[in-house]
């Protein structure tokens, strides 16, 4: 019986993810749409490109995880998508309503000029630049008029028609203002959103919206226009209720809203800038291959857009350029003079110590990994404690931080990377080690499933942890009391 069999590797999971088996990839999923005709084409059109996608990353598309991959991507893309076959119209017509309000020489409410506004409406988008997902926080306002009101769910229903098209934030801000504008025919509409854009995963700080770039933008019309516009002075107010300063979170041009723009790629060639890497172990970059870049296209192809429109000229080498950073590799880490690689990442020591050792703990450690049934990133951090060899040698934090990325610079999933690093660490320690993953999945919350504020958190114990209750109890009360204090 190996150290592996007596491993105790368990997975519990927070907020609504449980019941969705985090990604809902973990079984043979079933279509819960019914797809059109079209639709069905086009995602089928799509599989092979995945499909290069795949063997361009050294990977085997038929192995168990990758095999119904295709099938998935097509279906998140087209889901994330379905905008462009949606019509703002169709939405709003029959939801105005007769609201007669209060009477002008005595104020403005209802129908009659008073301001409503709905904050906090969660959305995603993908990214023309590089087809990554992106997080909005959009804000709706408008001013009534002709006795008329909006149903206010459909406030909520025409945002998401733009927000599920290929986007940038300031052209989403302009096209909701001016689709509820033209439809609903009110004295005046007013958008505000808040996006965040996930960073290159060197770059990444920790599991919340830190270290991920972030951007304001709005759009008005009506009576809100002009800079000393009073209703849009009383919608600044009313967001600033909830702790909203836009005026205070406004973008700045200086901000390059993709960070794959920074590491731009000339369109003639298909190769990009060396990025500039922090992390112990970071692949270096590479040319595109084109067979992938073409790829890409076709899938843009299939979505109904123009590979050729101007926004997304150079898109597909950037996506291209993301998931090379996730490409199969055979990079060696060494951890405590053990080393590590694809093909021996486990060895079993000849016994666990039985005496009470010290725990070292190495908490937050950031990563970003790419789920391998969705091609879409998962993020967040890692907390390693392990039993010392009573040798007395502390393993530093960046040869961990190396090992995290290490798991992470692949595609994964995020209990077989929570066991692989528990793995690591205790072939080095050889007495226990406890590794808790705390993870967002951007396909938990970008695909139809949409749980905004659901995260995972997956455990594995081994040695010393699984048979002293008291030291797991510890290291986990450890990271509790450091939640919330790491930058």
């Amino acid at each position: 019986m190996g150290a592996l069999e007596e491993a105790h590797l368990a997975t519990a999971t927070a907020a609504a993810a449980i019941s969705a088996c985090e990604c809902e990839c973990y079984e043979e999923e079933e279509d819960d749409l019914v797809e059109d005709e079209e639709a069905a084409a086009a995602a089928d059109a799509m599989e092979p490109a995945v499909r290069a996608l795949l063997l361009g990353l050294g990977e085997d598309a038929r192995r168990e995880g990758l095999r119904r991959t295709p099938k998935r991507v097509a279906k998140a893309f087209r889901d994330g998508t379905r905008g462009y076959r949606q019509k703002v119209k169709d939405i709003v017509q029959g939801a105005l309503f007769p609201e007669v309000g209060v009477d002008k020489r005595t104020g403005s409410a209802g129908g009659t000029g008073g301001q409503v506004v709905v904050r906090d409406i969660d959305l995603f988008s993908y990214c023309e630049s590089c087809l990554l997902p992106f997080s909005i926080q959009c804000h709706v306002g408008y001013v009534p008029s002709g006795g008329r009101v909006v149903g206010l769910s459909k406030l909520s229903r025409v945002a998401d028609v733009f927000a599920k098209r290929l986007q940038n934030p300031q052209r989403l801000a302009n096209e909701v203002c001016g689709a509820l504008h033209a439809s609903i025919q009110p004295a005046g509409v007013a958008v505000a959103l808040q996006c965040w854009h996930i960073p290159l995963p060197e770059n990444l700080k920790c599991k919340t919206s830190q270290g991920w770039i972030s951007t304001s933008h709005s759009s008005r019309s009506g009576v809100f226009e002009g800079e000393s516009s009073s209703f849009w002075n009383d919608f600044s107010a009313l967001l600033k209720l909830r702790g909203i300063d836009m005026d205070k979170d406004s973008h700045s041009s200086s901000v390059a809203w993709c960070p794959l723009r920074s590491h731009d790629v000339p369109v003639c060639n298909g190769h990009c800038k060396k990025a500039t890497t922090h992390g112990a172990i970071s692949p270096k970059s590479v040319p595109a291959p084109s067979n992938m870049v073409s790829a890409v296209s076709s899938m843009l192809l299939s979505l109904g857009e123009d590979p050729f429109r101007k926004e997304l000229v150079g898109t597909p080498q950037r996506y291209v350029q993301w998931l090379m950073k996730f490409r199969a590799c055979n990079l060696d880490v060494k951890l405590n003079g053990f080393t590590l690689n694809n093909l021996s990442v486990y060895q079993s020591p000849a016994g666990d110590a039985t005496d009470h050792r010290a725990i070292h703990s190495e908490l937050h450690l950031p990563f970003c990994a790419q789920c391998e049934h969705h091609l879409l990133p998962f993020y967040g951090v890692v907390h390693i404690g392990y039993l010392d060899s009573g040798d007395g040698e502390v393993i530093d934090r960046s040869h961990f931080q190396a090992l995290v990325h290490f798991y992470g610079c692949k595609l994964q999933v995020q209990e077989r990377m929570t066991r692989q690093i528990a793995e690591a660490v205790y072939s080095a320690s050889h007495c226990g080690a406890i590794v808790v993953v705390e993870a967002n999945h951007i396909c938990m919350i970008s695909r139809g499933i949409e749980k905004i504020r659901s995260s995972t958190a997956t455990i594995a114990v081994l040695g010393q942890f699984l048979t002293d209750p008291s030291a797991k109890a510890r290291f986990l009360q450890n990271v509790l009391d450091t939640t919330g204090l790491a930058v």
